[in-house]
């Protein structure tokens, strides 16, 4: 056989002592009591050996009584802390959803956050707009202006016309005064030349 480990030698003493109260020691003394009074040669001695075995077997049934007792508070003990554990199973599972829950309400809470951001961002910016009304009466007042801008250009451009015309008819008449001198320059010549001839030819 191979050598007895110190864990088995403490269990099968725990085993045989009970609740490590001395139990076996107990046993055995009432073992040896009971064989000395078996053979006790005399009544005195078998009374004092009857009288141990009574006191050994009192001290035993106070040890059982004491471990039944032990044992019932073990009992509660375990299903106390079975109900304790379940408890905490319960509350471990209700802090896993409070968990879960609070996350989603932070995930909403951040995307509420993130539209919020997004609508003050456009709120500034439609601010800096006008409003429609404003932007009506800019654009009645710009087509207003275009209108009025429109009639000054058809003006200018009647006037430009106009002088177009004029100096038209200004190149012309200066064409037919300058064409008109040079006529007149050329009949002067020819006079001259007239004359000049009538003079040198002589009288009869």
């Amino acid at each position: 056989m191979g050598a007895v480990t110190d864990d088995e030698v403490i269990r099968k003493r725990l085993l045989i002592d009970g609740d490590g109260a001395g139990d076996d020691r107990r046993i055995n003394l009432l073992v040896k009591s009971f064989i000395k009074w078996c053979n006790s040669g005399s009544q005195e001695e078998g009374y004092s050996q009857y009288q141990r075995m009574l006191s050994t077997l009192s001290q035993c049934e106070f040890s059982m009584g004491k471990t039944l007792l032990v044992y019932d508070m073990n009992l509660r003990e375990m299903e106390n802390y079975e109900k304790i554990y379940k408890e905490i199973e319960c509350s471990i599972a209700g802090a896993h959803e409070k968990i879960a829950e609070c996350k989603k309400q932070i995930l909403q809470a951040k995307r509420i956050r993130k539209n919020r951001q997004e609508y003050d961002a456009l709120a500034k910016v439609i601010q800096h707009h006008p409003d429609r009304h404003e932007t009506l009466k800019e654009l009645e007042a710009l087509g207003k202006e275009l209108e009025h801008l429109s009639h000054i250009k058809e003006s200018v451009e009647d006037k430009l016309e106009l002088r177009r015309k004029q100096f038209h008819v200004l190149l012309s008449t200066i064409h037919e005064l300058q064409q008109t001198l040079e006529n007149d320059e050329k009949l002067s010549e020819v006079e001259e030349a007239q004359e000049t001839s009538m003079d040198a030819d002589p009288k009869p």
